[in-house]
């Protein structure tokens, strides 16, 4: 083939991938590696490169071995500007001979590729190869290729560079270098939200006050993920100090939160969870992920009852009466919260307020088999036995007979 039907193929692969190439990435040009070298004869290196940003899936990298006197006839990043993304290198041998230096001197050496610090410091030292991601075991003048994390083992989504071993061939004099390393990032993938990424947010998340509160918090975490998504990068946010991040996760749990209906499953999970801890006693805890129901907004009839009979059985009272009044507001023939605010006014030793709600209430029922006066006396025999002050309880049952 002559120069010319060499030069069509060329100019025809790359302008065919710049028409249809999916740019969905860029050439990082800030974070390429260009480095002179200078290997002595007989010797080996190793030459680390440029940190890889986050996101990379692809590099290009050249060498070309220079005579003394010799210099590169044009840069790996300028040649790149005519490539819109790696297919144009990766699909076919034209890419890679475009990439290649026009110049190079008589001196070859041999390569190979690490993926990690520790495999290439043993290659410096003994020469072998074994844990290298890729070598070039025939000595070169020169060389240029494109390596994807799809195929390669030299790009791997936990490291954050790579490292090339050189080894003269020249057993006299020394050897120049060049070594030219470009990156191609991932745009969606430069934000550093990969699958390992997530799955820590979505752990530390459980771990939060306001998850605590929610069982199963699966749905929150993974809407609080979702706007951390959107707000940053995972790099930015690991940079941030443990107070802050702690603020982040409260302000989009709190965002969460607050777009969500008020018969979402959360919400009903939550007040589920509240009915059983109220059975078990367990009313700190029940006060706690009602709260969460009230806090933002969502709370019914029956969860500001709830609540208010827990403060009660936590002695409470002033906040169980502020409470229950809330309740009252939403729904004022609840005769259950009409109950538990009587209560409430006779355990904080006010009798005066207690006595016209159980007399206004005593020949209703407050559900279709349980009257006023046995729900009364039910609740009273809990009281006692909780330990809450009983001396009126008498009182109001002789006023009930009337």
């Amino acid at each position: 083939m002559n120069i010319n039907k060499i030069l069509f193929v060329l100019l025809t692969s790359i302008s065919f991938n710049i028409i249809f190439a999916q740019k969905d990435g860029y050439w990082d040009k800030e974070r390429a590696t260009k480095k002179e070298i200078i290997v002595s004869a007989r010797d080996r290196i190793v030459i680390k490169t440029e940190d890889l940003p986050v996101g990379t899936t692809e590099v290009v990298y050249r060498i070309t071995l220079l005579d003394q006197n010799q210099q590169m006839a044009n840069s790996l990043v300028s040649v790149l500007k005519s490539i819109p993304d790696p297919t144009g290198i990766t699909q076919g041998s034209a890419g890679a001979v475009f990439l290649l230096s026009k110049i190079s001197g008589d001196d070859k050496c041999k390569y190979a590729i690490f993926s990690n610090e520790t495999s290439a410091t043993e290659y410096k030292k003994t020469g072998t190869t074994t844990k290298a991601c890729y070598e070039q075991n025939v000595a070169v003048s020169k060389d240029a290729k494109g390596l994807s994390a799809d195929k390669s083992l030299c790009i791997l989504p936990n490291s954050n560079a790579m490292w090339f071993g050189f080894e003269s061939k020249n057993w006299v004099m020394n050897q120049k270098i060049i070594l030219e390393v470009v990156p191609w990032v991932n745009t969606r993938l430069s934000s550093g939200w990969n699958l390992e990424n997530r799955k820590l947010i979505l752990k530390e998340c459980r771990t939060t006050d306001l998850a605590k509160k929610i069982i199963p918090s699966d749905d929150f975490c993974v809407c609080v993920l979702g706007r951390m998504q959107k707000e940053f990068k995972f790099q930015e946010f690991q940079k941030l100090l443990p107070i802050e991040k702690s603020k982040v996760y409260t302000d989009l749990g709190n965002a969460c939160l607050k777009e969500i209906g008020p018969s979402d499953k959360i919400y009903s999970d939550l007040r589920s969870q509240v009915g059983l801890l109220v059975k078990e006693g367990k009313y700190g805890e029940a006060i706690e992920k009602i709260g969460v129901i009230v806090l933002y907004g969502k709370a019914k009839t029956l969860d500001f009852n709830a609540l208010g009979y827990s403060y009660i059985m936590t002695k409470q009272y002033a906040k169980a009466i502020k409470t229950l009044k809330e309740g009252e507001k939403i729904d004022d023939s609840e005769l259950l919260i009409q109950m538990n605010l009587a209560h409430a006014y006779l355990l904080n030793k006010n009798y005066k307020s207690a006595k016209p709600i159980y007399k206004k209430y005593q020949f209703q029922n407050v559900n279709e088999s349980l009257s006023w006066t046995q729900k009364v006396k039910l609740d009273f025999e809990t009281f006692q036995k909780a330990g809450l002050p009983s001396s009126d309880f008498d009182r109001v049952l002789r006023l009930l007979k009337d």
